[in-house]
């Protein structure tokens, strides 16, 4: 695997941080993570990846080692127009998004708004149909000290138990990962940036926006996924005039942890179709 360009980037008013593992004349798969996850997630797909296709991995506000602001809008729209600012800056070009869960949700906004930004596109257990956060639950990211409650839930759940409810064969969770996940959330900044999430973050994109979409979209669900269950991916399939879907048995919803390979064999065969 090529030697990363680790770098952290001022951008849209936040350092964003992102991995680059350049390769010339070749395509551009984007790689953008779920919710409480980082290009850790990745850290599998990524070598399979670079042996064909330049790779781009972004942290998303404000998770991983990006900027924890307080004054960035953590909306999907603006994390969709930081990314697209971060590939128009970095001069990338035949595009392909790659998103998984939130990642997706992202991918679907940035197609939306600029249909032009991507050839294709492959949604991993991508999340879909959620509406915004309930009013209660917005005026009371307002409160003081907020960012504490939403501390205590998340240690109350647990990074081992968020695990083990993510991936079907628990036999996979080890140290590594434990400790992969739990270190971006070990500063109390974190905490805050999730408060101004619950307040920013709007819904997923409705239906007419999903039919609209017409580049090219690649689904690939896990059977047992408990997060975004696979019914939310079929009817994903029908809202995406341009999309098919790909199901892979004894898989949870840490798609990218479990099969990297199956994951590798499926975009590689959807991008190199037609071309």
């Amino acid at each position: 695997m090529k030697q990363a360009i680790n770098e952290h980037q001022a951008i849209n008013n936040i350092n964003v941080y992102y991995e680059l593992y350049p390769k010339q004349s070749a395509q551009t798969v984007v790689l953008l993570h779920g919710f409480l996850s980082s290009t850790f997630t990745f850290r599998h797909l990524i070598p399979l990846l670079t042996q064909e296709f330049q790779v781009l991995s972004v942290d998303l506000p404000p998770f991983g080692k990006s900027e924890k602001s307080n004054r960035f809008v953590y909306s999907y729209k603006n994390m969709a127009n930081t990314v697209i600012q971060l590939i128009e800056l970095l001069g990338l070009k035949d595009i392909v998004l790659i998103g998984h869960s939130m990642g997706g949700q992202i991918a679907l906004n940035m197609l939306h708004f600029m249909p032009n930004i991507a050839e294709k596109a492959v949604l991993i257990s991508s999340s879909s149909y959620l509406k915004r956060s309930s009013l209660p639950l917005i005026f009371s990211s307002y409160i003081p000290f907020f960012h504490l409650f939403i501390k205590y839930w998340l240690a109350r759940t647990g990074v081992k138990k968020n695990l083990q409810d993510s991936i079907y064969n628990h036999t996979l969770i080890n140290d590594e990962m434990i400790n992969g996940y739990l270190e971006p959330f070990l500063r109390n900044e974190i905490f805050v940036a999730l408060g101004r999430m619950i307040r920013h973050r709007e819904g997923d994109l409705p239906v007419n926006a999903l039919n609209s979409i017409q580049t090219p979209c690649l689904l690939i669900w896990g059977e047992h996924d408990k997060s975004v269950p696979l019914h939310i991916g079929k009817q994903l399939r029908k809202d995406l005039t341009n999309s098919q879907l790909i199901v892979l048995t004894e898989t949870g919803h840490a798609v990218p942890e479990e099969r990297p390979f199956e994951v590798y064999q499926q975009i590689r065969g959807f991008l190199t179709r037609d071309r």
